[in-house]
């Protein structure tokens, strides 16, 4: 087994980062602060802090020039950060000393490594859009198809009252639909730009350091935040921490359908399941058990994250951060690939839902019995009366309704019909699908 699974040639399926995954490649990194180092000298170059030939000649050659970044290793061990290396490289690659070494002016490796990363989050939080979406719309369909699709709601893994399959869709969805209306502001707030030299104050960076900070950041197609802040990680942890929920609201998807696929249950089919070496019989629901997996080390990896800074720079925070927040933005994405390739292919089995309601006796029904009751007398004595009657179907094997049509004939038979006691759980279901919908238009 590789360090990571995501890089492992036999586990990768099983968690596959997808597009997402190819921007946290050593490529896809170099490939970014070579980008932020080309607009930076082309804006300096534009304002007059180096020659404009100069600018647009690293402009030009960012884009074209192919750095190794194995290449980069000895340089990047011994100083900590990968910058000083790439500078180096790029400047020896453009094979014009007059232009190269205006490459990196005033600027501070963290500036073009900060930059560099929010790039490439862009992309992840692009690309998250598009597989959210969808699940959204998978989740919606089911939503609405089966609002009324009637079924046992569980706490504590317990019988509880009737529920639907559509607002258990549902209830997957809602968290996801906050993210993805949370993604505008997220954008705009934390997609930020960095240029702020070597302690924060832009000393080297020309008469003009905040216009030429705006300037980059229009460059990039990135925000300026109007300051330099190489120690307050806000923006990082916004959008880690958008991941995080992200992945927390498919492990729920992923707690209910490996309890709703489990022996002696059965009430969701999945797309595809995984075989036992040993036991044919069995249909492991491996999807399901990846989003939780999933859920629980992206858990561990956003506490890691949030930590302080020290002073101007903190090398042992920024290394720490190295380690966990590719991590997280893999871990997000694999549970995005499992969580709509699991909405877009699940189907509740109705047959095993209403058997379900039938084999309690309708004891579930317990709670609409005893609020029936409490109509014609006090709650405490309904309660009471219903505990009774529970009892006398344990005893018996006969149905709630029929111990309480003899014990009270008032009560109507709709109040203990399964359809007719899922509350608000149908209008639920279908409120999500429509506001799904009306996002989708």
């Amino acid at each position: 087994m590789t360090a990571t699974p995501f890089d492992s040639a036999h586990l990768h399926r099983l968690f596959p980062a997808g597009e997402i995954g190819k921007l946290f490649s050593d490529s896809a990194e170099i490939r970014a602060m070579m980008l932020v180092e080309g607009a930076l000298a082309k804006v300096q170059g534009a304002a007059g802090v180096i020659p404009e030939t100069a600018g647009q000649a690293i402009h030009r050659a960012s884009l074209e020039l192919q750095i190794d970044p194995a290449g980069l290793a000895d340089a990047t061990g011994s100083n900590g950060v990968t910058v000083p290396g790439l500078v180096a490289a790029f400047r020896g690659l453009m094979q014009a000393p007059d232009h190269a070494q205006y490459l990196h002016w005033g600027a501070t490796s963290q500036d073009i490594q900060d930059s560099g990363l929010m790039l490439r989050l862009r992309q992840v939080l692009t690309l998250a859009e598009t597989d959210l979406r969808a699940t959204l719309a998978a989740l919606a369909a089911l939503a609405d198809t089966h609002a009324d699709t009637p079924m046992a709601a569980r706490t504590y893994g317990q019988h509880a009252t009737p529920t639907s399959f559509g607002v258990i869709a549902a209830g997957w969805g809602w968290p996801l639909l906050s993210l993805l209306e949370d993604l505008p502001a997220l954008r705009d707030g934390a997609l930020w730009v960095s240029l702020a030299g070597a302690s924060g104050t832009a000393s080297e960076l020309g008469a003009d350091a905040p216009a030429l900070r705006a300037a980059l950041a229009e460059a990039l197609n990135l925000r300026d935040p109007g300051r330099s802040w190489h120690t307050d990680r806000t923006p990082i942890l916004r959008i880690a921490d958008w991941l995080g929920r992200l992945t927390t609201a498919f492990g729920k998807m992923g707690e209910d359908l490996v309890r709703a696929t489990q022996s002696g249950i059965g009430e969701v089919r999945l797309g595809a399941s995984g075989a036992s070496s040993t036991m044919p019989q069995k249909q492991n629901p491996v999807g399901p058990s990846v989003l939780v997996a999933l859920a629980r080390h992206a858990s561990g990896l956003g506490a890691t994250l949030h930590l302080p800074h020290a002073q101007q720079r903190d090398g042992a925070a920024w290394f720490t951060e190295w380690l966990c927040l590719p991590q997280l933005v893999l871990t997000a994405a694999a549970a995005l690939g499992h969580g709509r390739k699991l909405a877009e292919s699940l189907t509740p089995d109705a047959e095993a839902m209403a058997a379900t309601l039938a084999a309690s006796n309708g004891l579930i029904l317990a709670e609409a019995l005893s609020f029936a009751l409490a109509e014609t007398m006090p709650r405490p004595e309904a309660q009471a009366e219903t505990k009774r009657l529970c009892a006398l179907v344990r005893e018996t094997g006969r149905t709630l309704a029929e111990v309480a049509a003899e014990a009270h004939p008032a009560i109507g038979a709709e109040r203990l019909d399964p359809l007719r006691q899922t509350g608000q759980a149908p209008a639920e279901a279908q409120a999500f699908a429509e506001r799904v919908r009306a996002l989708a238009d």
